[in-house]
């Protein structure tokens, strides 16, 4: 593994981190995670859990800086390769993955767009693997960065209206942070329909 592939790793170790972490009130629950969500009307919902917030937003800051050190520093050393480029978004959705569904979760985001965001995920890697037969390492195209630029102000929104709940904070504020975030995603799940179509054009295209 590059330097680059190293730094990337930061992210895969911090998304089952983030998701404990951000569960924790769940264990308190019957069932844990396996029944209950974190729903804020619920009678049973946890409180005492406000130290998670400063953790997770430190967790989700160094986790989205290693994104934009990595491919800085894969060019840099001249060390771009076809493992970094399959490697850096298998992190990238992994991250995703996790933070969509802590979201779901906890009430926040509905699982209808967690379900297209997989459909779509699950699409692109099946064209990439595609592609790998022809002997073409496919990359991230730009459509499907700028999809990855709207889901962290997506999943920064989200986070901030979870913060607000584990404060206490579940009145207005939280309702209408938590709808700037539903609509974030709902532009970064279109902007993810697109980008597929793109790849699926660049498949087209190689197929010739």
């Amino acid at each position: 593994m590059t330097a680059a592939d190293k730094v990337t790793s930061i992210r895969i170790i911090l998304a089952p981190v983030f998701f404990i972490l951000y569960m924790l009130p769940a264990f308190n629950l019957p069932f844990g995670l396996f029944w209950v969500s974190l729903s804020p009307e619920s009678a049973n919902f946890p409180r005492g859990f406000g130290w998670t917030v400063p953790v997770l937003w430190l967790i989700f800051v160094v986790s989205e800086i290693s994104d934009l050190i990595d491919g800085k520093l894969a060019r840099s050393r001249n060390e771009v390769s076809d493992f970094g480029k399959f490697y850096d978004p298998f992190a990238d959705t992994l991250v995703q993955l996790t933070n969509f569904l802590c979201f779901v979760m906890d009430g926040i985001l509905p699982v209808i767009l967690l379900l297209i965001f997989l459909y779509r995920e699950f699409s692109v890697l099946f064209i990439r693997n595609l592609m790998l037969r022809k002997g073409v390492a496919m990359g991230a195209r730009m459509g499907g960065k700028i999809k990855t630029v709207v889901y962290i102000a997506s999943c920064a929104l989200a986070l901030l209206a979870a913060s607000f709940k584990r404060l206490g904070q579940n009145g207005a504020v939280f309702d209408w942070t938590r709808i700037a975030a539903i609509a974030f995603f709902s532009a970064g799940v279109v902007l993810a329909i697109v980008s597929f179509f793109d790849y699926a054009s660049v498949y087209r295209g190689a197929k010739k």
